[in-house]
């Protein structure tokens, strides 16, 4: 207030406090709360039509210098064969160059014959993995059924595009088993739904494609097809910056899924250096 008393505006009416009554602390409240009674409905950007001003910040950011692109990046898999479903993910979550943890969870145990998988923003992807585990009990609860792959990921699919251009960012595919058997679907922030039998999303999913593609075929054996999968993520790790932490393998099996192990892509780097040498020394 001394500064403001220099220079003789202390009594202007913007520096008084505002009167603020209980009727708009509790409005604010409720608006800025809303997801807690209905986790459908978040906080929508602050202008009159949402998705037109965001994408206009967006695309002038060079001028303006607000970037609210976050960076991002990571490496999870998932592919479907003869004995179920394999998903892979490594655990470094990023901002830019920045490491924020080496040990994030990227598989969401939606129920014991559901699984989805994190890529993009952590917080998005996380919040409405866990809405949508509870769609899925209260689907159970209603219709004395497992809800099917297809039906979860429907619902997913629903809720991004609600908030289509409005600043999600999800690339998560979702896997199961159900009466139609192994289930593997894609569902992003723009509303995308795909089914389909291999998938990687992340920076670092050109690498995992690359052992995927020359390793994969649907009659593969149980080991060989998680090994496939933690090999390939680790790959992922060894070229991509933004990729690293623990490999963490799961398997989707006709009775639940299983969590198969959790390596640290530090002691894959040197069991596979150590086997690449042997090979070289036996030819």
């Amino acid at each position: 207030m001394a500064l403001a008393e220099i220079c003789k505006i202390n009594n202007a009416p913007y520096m008084k406090p505002a009167a603020w009554t209980s009727e708009d602390v509790e409005e604010d409240l409720r608006g800025l709360t809303c997801n807690l009674a209905n986790p459908y409905t978040l906080a929508a950007p602050p202008f009159e039509n949402p998705m037109h001003n965001l994408n206009q910040i967006q695309a002038n950011a060079g001028k303006t210098g607000i970037k609210i692109d976050f960076d991002h990046g990571t490496t999870t898999l998932g592919f479907k064969y003869k004995g179920g479903v394999i998903l892979a993910v490594d655990s470094r979550a990023t901002g830019g160059q920045y490491i924020g943890s080496q040990t994030m969870k990227k598989i969401v145990e939606i129920n014991d014959f559901l699984l989805g998988t994190l890529a993009g923003g952590a917080a998005d992807c996380v919040y409405w993995d866990r809405v949508l585990s509870k769609e899925c009990r209260l689907h159970e609860l209603r219709n004395k059924e497992r809800i099917s792959v297809a039906a979860a990921s429907k619902i997913m699919a629903n809720i991004a595009h609600e908030y289509k251009g409005m600043g999600l960012s999800m690339g998560m595919m979702l896997a199961g088993y159900d009466k139609r058997g192994p289930g593997l679907y894609y569902v992003d922030s723009e509303g995308s739904r795909t089914p389909g039998n291999l998938f990687s999303v992340g920076s670092g999913s050109l690498y995992a494609y690359g052992v995927l593609d020359s390793g994969y075929h649907w009659d593969l054996e149980d080991e060989a097809a998680q090994e496939l999968g933690r090999r390939s993520i680790y790959h992922a790790t060894f070229r991509d910056a933004y990729s690293g932490g623990i490999v963490r393998v799961y398997h989707m099996t006709p009775t639940g899924w299983i969590n198969v192990s959790n390596t640290d892509c530090m002691e894959l780097h040197y069991k596979y250096q150590e086997q690449k040498k042997q090979e070289q020394a036996t030819n």
